[in-house]
């Protein structure tokens, strides 16, 4: 099975743990146009980035996208 990622899910898990961009962005050390830059689309996160977002969260890496189906490994 192979996957794209989608869309990222980081507002709708922020929103869940009601928690701002801006207080996601101080605890990771950036700065909170960083974090809308995921929101929105226009960049991914890095594996790094996703793990401490993840871990802050208690969610997993998976959590943070969409994940589409394209294929088949049989």
């Amino acid at each position: 099975m192979a996957y794209l990622v989608g869309r990222c899910l980081l507002q709708k898990l922020l929103d869940q743990k009601d928690m701002e961009q801006i207080e996601l962005a101080h605890r990771l050390n950036v700065k909170p146009p960083q974090i809308n830059k995921y929101v929105k689309g226009k960049q991914r996160m890095s594996i790094q980035v996703a793990y401490n977002i993840a871990h802050i969260l208690n969610c997993h890496i998976e959590d943070l996208y969409e994940w589409i189906e394209v294929g088949d490994d049989e």
